[in-house]
Order: C-alpha cells, then structure tokens, then sequence
C-alpha cells in the first residue's frame, strides 16, 4: 500500500515538475521526486541502490543543475 502511494506521489511530482515555469522550481520538485524514488528502492529491499539514488540523484544532479541554472540568463532580467 505505502509502495502505491510513494509511486503516485513520483507521478504527480514528475508531472509538476514538467508543467513549472521556472527552472529552479522544477530542479527543486525533481530533487523531491528523486527523494521519493530512493524511498521506493528502500521500500523494494535494495538499500544500496536508494542510497545512490539519494546521493547522485537527489544530490549531485540537483547541485549541478542549480549551478548551471545559477550561470545562465533569466527571462525575467532579460526584460
């Protein structure tokens, strides 16, 4: 049951994360989604997988997409 309810909530988080306008937003959305999937690998008896997925999704991709966000350009100051 709780499997179910964490696959749903990586669902709605990764279309959330889709429809966001604002990149840093979607970067921060998809840190929680890759949380949430390093949950389901625990939940799925493999604690080695969910903690790489912790460390390298919900962490490193998360530090280096802000950065390379952080480097560019936003709309809102190009206007």
């Amino acid at each position: 049951m709780i499997l179910e309810i964490c696959m749903l909530g990586l669902v709605a988080l990764t279309i959330v994360a889709i429809e966001m306008k604002d990149l840093l937003h979607a970067v921060i959305i998809l840190a929680a989604a890759d949380a949430l999937l390093a949950l389901v690998f625990f939940l799925l008896a493999a604690p080695d997988i969910a903690m790489t997925q912790a460390a390298v999704g919900a962490g490193l991709t998360t530090v280096i997409f802000v950065i390379a966000i952080n480097k560019t350009r936003r709309m809102e100051e190009a206007a």
